[in-house]
């Protein structure tokens, strides 16, 4: 009864954690440039005091399709997408961050800011400005950045050697330890945002047979179960 309920616990275990990720996936079908999400799983074996092997399965990181979303035009000059490897470079409070949710606005100041308010850099690490009056703004496929006074700058697009080693934090942006690399390839879209790459059918999908993993498990515990209660009744009736 101990190894059942150790493998079901493992299982189990494994199953809500896959319910989580599957969740956060279609909560952010909608948001731009989400990278879908799926666990990675490690089947490890272990030796009973009877000698019997125990296989057990663990959820050993969370691995992010990294395929392009959608382009969706929008005709905002300030929405940009990337086309290829790359991501926007944003000042945030913790310092550099990186997106490539690139749908932008300008703030009180002129600044070229995320939606949550954070500069978006340019080329030297300093925020894109407006001034005044300009207009007819035009960004180029290689990130300069044009108004009706002449260029203002460029925006600072980098890609990383590995990027599953990049870690979320809020609003589609991600932190990472590697030096950022020139992503000199790479071709920025205007007027356009890259859309999530989750496929909510697939997810549903996925969800059921999660569930239905998690209902066949709690079974065999159950049936366990009343295999041993039959059992202690059969030893206790009298002869």
């Amino acid at each position: 009864m101990e190894n059942t309920s150790y493998i079901s616990l493992s299982r189990q275990a494994v199953v809500q954690r896959q319910m989580q990720v599957i969740a956060n996936n279609i909560a952010n079908a909608s948001t731009p440039a989400f990278k879908s999400e799926r666990l990675l799983f490690q089947q490890f074996v272990e030796q009973a005091g009877d000698g019997t092997e125990i296989s057990f399965v663990k959820d050993v990181a969370v691995i992010r399709d990294l395929s392009e979303g959608n382009f969706e035009r929008t005709g905002n000059t300030l929405d940009l997408a990337i086309n290829g490897e790359g991501y926007f470079a944003v000042e945030t409070p913790n310092g550099t961050e990186y997106t490539r949710n690139g749908r932008f606005q300008l703030d009180g100041e002129g600044q070229l800011v995320t939606g949550s308010g954070y500069p978006v850099l340019g080329e030297g690490g300093r925020p894109i400005v407006l001034n005044p009056g300009e207009t007819d703004i035009e960004i180029n496929a290689d990130g300069t950045i044009g108004t009706s006074q002449g260029p203002i700058g460029r925006l600072k697009v980098v890609r990383f050697e590995n990027e599953q080693d990049m870690q979320p934090t809020e609003s589609g942006l991600y932190e990472s330890d590697q030096a950022p690399l020139p992503s000199p390839d790479t071709k920025v879209v205007q007027g356009r945002v890259e859309a999530s790459n989750v496929q909510p059918i697939v997810e549903m999908t996925r969800m059921i047979d999660a569930v239905r993993g998690y209902q066949s498990t709690q079974t065999m515990v159950q049936s366990e179960h009343e295999r041993q209660i039959s059992a202690i009744k059969a030893l206790t009736e009298p002869a």
